[in-house]
C-alpha cells in the first residue's frame, strides 16, 4: 500500500514516521522547507516519553512544490490529510490528482474537514480519523516530540471511520497502518466521536493559547479548569442538540461534563477527577497546539473550534456565550490587539 501524508507537522510526522520505521511506503509532504530538508539530510526524530520511544527514522520527505514528482510513480492507495483545518482546500487538491482509481482521503485533523475534503474528491473517498491524547508537537525542522505516554488498550489513540458509519475493509486497513503508530480501531461512530473530539479541543486548545498556560497549569488551577468545563458543556450541548451519540471523553461522561458546566456538584467532582488525573500522566511541557501556534505567530485554528461551536449553536437556537468570547479573545491574541496571560479570563 502507498501512503502519502501532507501535512508533516506534529500528528502527521509522528504517524508518517512511525509507518517508515515500519517499513509502510510512505511519503511526507510539507510546505516549511527547512523541516523537509532535515528530514530529507538527517531523518525524522520521534521522542516520546520513555527512551524507548526515542527513533531517528530515515524518511522520504517532499516540498509541496515537489509533490509534481509523484505524477511519475505508481499511485497513492491512501493519502492522509493532517494540515491544520484552514489548509485542508489546497492540500486536497494538491493530493487529489495522484488518488489510485480507488484511493482514498483521511482527514487526521481537528474539527470536521470531511465535507469540504469531498466536495474535492467526493464522499465515497473519504474517511475520517480522530487521533486522542497523543500530545504531540514539532518543536524543530525535523524533531518530534510526544508529551503524553502512549495509548493502551483501555486508551485507543486512533479512531478510523468511515463517513456513513459501516466497517468496511479499508478502514480496517487503514487502522492497521495507524496501529505502527499507536494503538488504533476502526469506529461505526466517526461523527460522535469526531463532535467528541471537538469538546476536548473546545475546552483545551484556545484556552491555553490566551492565558499562556500549559496543559498542567490550566487543568491544576480552578479558575482556569472552571472555564474549561462551562467551555466543554456548552459545546457538549451543542452535539446532543445536533444528534450526536457523544462518547466518553479522556473518561469524562458527556451528561456528566455538561451538567458540571451547569454547576452540578455530582458533575463537577466528576470532572475535576478526570481532568487532574490527565494532568498527572502528562509531561509538564505538555502545551495545545494553539498555544504553539500563538507562541510562533502562526494562524490558529479557532475559527474551526469554539468558532465553529458558537456558529453551530447559533444556527440551532444553542446558547455559546462562552465559546464566542473565548473565539473573539483568541482571535484577539491572534491579531496583536491582546496580550496572552491568565488575566484574560478574569471575569469570564
Amino acid at each position: 500500500m502507498k501512503v502519502a501524508v501532507v501535512g508533516a507537522g506534529g500528528v502527521g510526522g509522528y504517524v508518517g514516521g512511525h509507518m517508515a520505521r515500519a517499513g509502510v511506503d510512505v511519503t511526507l509532504i510539507d510546505q516549511w522547507p527547512e523541516h523537509v530538508e532535515c528530514m530529507k539530510k538527517h531523518g525524522l526524530s520521534l521522542q516520546g516519553v520513555t527512551p524507548e520511544e526515542s527513533h531517528v527514522v530515515p524518511v522520504r520527505a517532499l516540498h509541496v512544490c515537489d509533490a509534481q514528482s509523484l505524477a511519475k510513480e505508481e499511485p497513492i492507495d491512501v493519502a492522509i490529510i493532517a494540515t491544520k483545518c484552514y489548509d485542508t482546500r489546497w492540500a486536497t487538491e494538491l493530493i487529489a490528482p495522484y488518488l489510485a482509481p480507488n484511493g482514498c482521503v483521511v482527514s487526521l485533523q481537528n474539527s470536521t474537514m470531511e465535507e469540504e475534503i469531498a466536495g474535492i474528491v467526493g464522499w465515497g473517498r473519504v474517511l475520517g480519523c480522530i487521533a486522542s491524547i497523543i500530545a504531540v508537537e514539532l518543536y524543530k525542522p525535523g524533531h518530534i516530540k510526544r508529551t503524553i505516554a502512549l495509548g493502551s488498550k483501555d486508551h485507543t489513540v486512533f479512531r478510523i471511520g468511515e463517513c456513513h458509519g459501516r466497517v468496511t475493509a479499508r478502514a480496517k486497513a487503514i487502522a492497521a497502518l495507524l496501529q505502527h503508530a499507536d494503538y488504533s480501531e476502526v469506529t461505526t461512530n466517526l461523527w460522535g466521536e469526531r463532535w467528541s473530539k471537538l469538546v476536548i479541543n473546545a475546552m483545551r486548545n484556545g484556552l491555553s493559547a490566551i492565558t499562556a498556560l500549559n496543559g498542567n497549569e490550566r487543568d491544576l488551577n480552578e479558575a482556569p479548569r472552571w472555564v474549561s468545563i462551562r467551555l466543554a458543556s456548552e459545546a457538549i450541548r451543542v452535539g446532543q442538540a445536533l444528534g450526536y451519540a457523544l462518547v466518553p471523553m479522556q473518561g469524562m461522561d458527556p451528561e456528566l461534563l455538561a451538567r458540571a458546566g451547569e454547576g452540578d456538584k455530582e458533575g463537577l467532582e466528576h470532572a475535576v477527577s478526570k481532568l487532574v488525573g490527565v494532568a498527572q500522566r502528562r509531561r509538564a511541557d505538555q502545551r495545545p497546539s494553539m498555544a504553539q501556534d500563538i507562541e510562533r505567530g502562526r494562524r490558529t485554528e479557532s475559527d474551526y473550534i469554539n468558532g465553529l461551536i458558537a456558529r453551530k449553536g447559533a444556527e440551532i437556537g444553542i446558547p455559546t456565550p462562552l465559546n464566542a468570547k473565548l473565539h473573539e479573545l483568541v482571535k484577539a491574541v491572534e491579531r496583536g490587539t491582546a496580550k496572552p496571560g491568565p488575566g484574560l479570563i478574569d471575569g469570564i
